[in-house]
Parts: structure tokens; sequence; C-alpha cells
């Protein structure tokens, strides 16, 4: 139980990735917060950590907007008393070509990806100072690391992803405010095959399971789950700053 009694919130936690972060806290003795624009899911979500025993909540939530921000934060805290973990995790992803993309395709993806980042961190932080310290995560990318085509807008929110969690190491370390972010490489989620509709049929099989990925197959949600558990357990109490690559290897 790495995490007992420990108040996780995590956003875009109605399916994926986020999903099976919740789970696994939960499974790990966690408490979980559970935020997303699909509510009903994240209710699920929540019904879903209950049954493991642990409390949960769910929260609709726009990330983009301050006051959701806020609202989450404050709230989570009211109903478990203390913050000690944030999962930034809600993310979109946009398959176009740079010159292929509007204005407003840019500034969503950007809201979405970083923004969001921002505002739930600004208002986690007093929170995770006031439990006397916590670990914040951020889901960046492989794309952060190395350039994909098609997804430059993408690759440039998960490499500001990747910077902001370095800064914010460096400014948090006096509270005793780990903060982290994972690369995962391709997961088998929705996000994931939203992306292969929209590119040749003949990369699918190169992108899925291919010389690219040395371990020869995508990830599984569970399996980046696993990577977060560790870096917000005790057997991380050393590891700040890091951007750890969950990718079969593709960025080896």
């Amino acid at each position: 139980m790495k995490l007992q009694n420990r108040v996780a919130l995590i956003t875009g936690a109605a399916q994926g990735i986020g999903r099976a972060v919740a789970l696994r806290f939960a499974a790990e003795g966690a408490n979980v917060a559970v935020a997303d624009l699909q509510v009903e899911k994240a209710t699920a979500v929540a019904k879903e950590v209950e049954a493991l025993g642990c409390k949960a909540v769910a929260f609709q939530a726009d990330v983009t907007r301050e006051a959701d921000a806020q609202r989450i934060v404050t709230r989570t805290v009211e109903m478990f008393g203390q913050l000690n973990i944030l999962v930034n995790n809600a993310g979109i992803e946009i398959v176009k070509k740079l010159e292929d993309m509007n204005e407003a395709e840019w500034d969503r993806i950007y809201a979405v990806n970083v923004k969001g980042m921002f505002l739930c961190s600004k208002y986690a932080i007093p929170e995770l100072r006031k439990a006397g310290g916590g670990s914040i995560i951020s889901l960046a990318s492989g794309a952060a690391l190395i350039g994909v085509s098609h997804l430059s807008a993408y690759c440039g929110t998960k490499g500001a992803v990747k910077m902001i969690t370095a800064a914010l190491a460096q400014e948090l370390k006096p509270d005793n405010i780990r903060v982290n972010c994972l690369c995962p490489g391709g997961t088998d989620t929705a996000l994931l095959r939203e992306f292969l509709t929209a590119v040749p049929p003949e990369r699918v099989a190169s992108i899925t399971q291919g010389s690219a990925i040395p371990l020869g197959r995508l990830a599984r949600p569970e399996e980046i789950a696993a990577a977060a558990c560790f870096l917000l357990s005790d057997d991380a109490s050393y590891v700040t700053g890091v951007a750890l690559a969950v990718d079969g290897g593709a960025t080896s």
C-alpha cells in the first residue's frame, strides 16, 4: 500500500491512462478525486475506486478554465481534508500538418495541454505545501523527446510540459514537493486509436508493433499507471525533475 491514506487529484481521469492511474492509486491505498469533462464516465471511475475500498469523488471540470481548476482543488480538500498528489493528465491531440492547422486548433491544444497544467498546479501547490509536501506528476509524451510527423503542435505542448516540470522541481524543492513527468510511448487508449485513423494504413503496423518499438508492442494503460505510482511513492523519494520515458525503448 504505497500510497496509504494519501489524497490524489487526477485530471482527465474518466478513461485511458487517467482511469488506470486512479485505479492503481486506489489499489495502493489512496483516496482519489476524479476530474474530467465527461462527468458520467468520471463518476463510473469513482465508483470503481470505491469498490477497491478507498474514498472517491467525481468532478466535471474544464482544466482550461481557472474557476474550474480552483474549484476542483478546493473541493478535493473540503472532501478529504488535504491534498498530497496532483496528476496533470488531461490532454488532447490534433493530428495535422502545421500548415493545415488553424489558429483556433493551435490555441485549443495549448490551452488544454499546457494552460491546464499551469492552472491546476497553481492552485494545488499551496495545498501540497500545507500538507507538508507532496508530489506533482504531469503526463508529457514520447513526443516531448522526439519529433513526430503531423503532431507538431502536440510535440510543442508536451515539450512545454517537460520543461515546466524541470523548472517547477527547482522552484518547489524547499517545500518538499517533488515534480516529475511521464513520457509514455504509444499506449492502447482512445487517443492513440484516433491518431491511427488519421495516418496512412501502411504506417499503422510500424507504429503499433514495428521496429520503432524495441519491445514490439503498445503499452497498456496499467503500465503507465505503475510508473506513475513509483514516482509518487516513497520509493522515489530522491527523484524530482525527471522526464521518465515509458515507451518500450522507442526513444532509446
